[in-house]
């Protein structure tokens, strides 16, 4: 169901049981079943109504950062198991971040695709193309960067707030 304004995200956490199960069947998870699944830091974790999509963006600081993009937004996880188009839910995750973090940092936000992870496709990354990403080079590592400038990201638009669900037990 899309929602009227757009968001059809709730917020999360990084230690949200019904995340972490779909983080668990993440390919970049480094350990399935552990109850945290984002990496240290400053982080925005969402989580659709149905439990059927989750996103991640970390915004590490720069001076602790190991890549050319170094002070941008990151989206660290993505996956989407139900019926909404991945475009859409990127567009609304970046528009959640926005009105998280505020203003977007100078480089926007970047994702990392391992291209021998996914299916093969003639566009990797192609649901972050399709939400206004571009490609940009690669890491040192050999992953594929794809980059949203800040002008190319939607309005500010808040998840919302599920009742209780932060605080249950898991």
């Amino acid at each position: 169901m899309v929602e009227a304004d757009g968001v059809n995200w709730f917020l999360s956490h990084r230690f949200d049981p019904a995340s972490r199960r779909l983080a668990d069947r993440h390919y970049n998870r480094q350990k399935v079943g552990t109850p945290q699944f984002v990496p240290p830091g400053r982080c925005l974790v969402l989580l659709t109504e149905a439990a059927d999509a989750f996103w991640v963006t970390s915004w590490p600081f720069a001076e602790f950062t190991m890549h050319r993009w170094a002070g941008a937004w990151v989206c660290s996880a993505f996956r989407n198991e139900g019926p909404m188009l991945s475009s859409l839910l990127i567009r609304d995750a970046v528009a959640a971040t926005r009105a998280h973090f505020g203003e977007p940092p100078e480089l926007g936000m970047i994702t990392f695709v391992d291209t021998s992870k996914v299916r093969r496709k003639k566009d990797p990354g192609y649901c972050y193309l399709m939400a206004g990403f571009e490609r940009d080079g690669s890491t040192e590592g050999g992953l594929a960067a794809l980059r949203l400038a800040p002008e190319r990201m939607p309005p500010a638009a808040p998840a919302r707030q599920r009742q209780g669900a932060l605080w249950a037990a898991p």
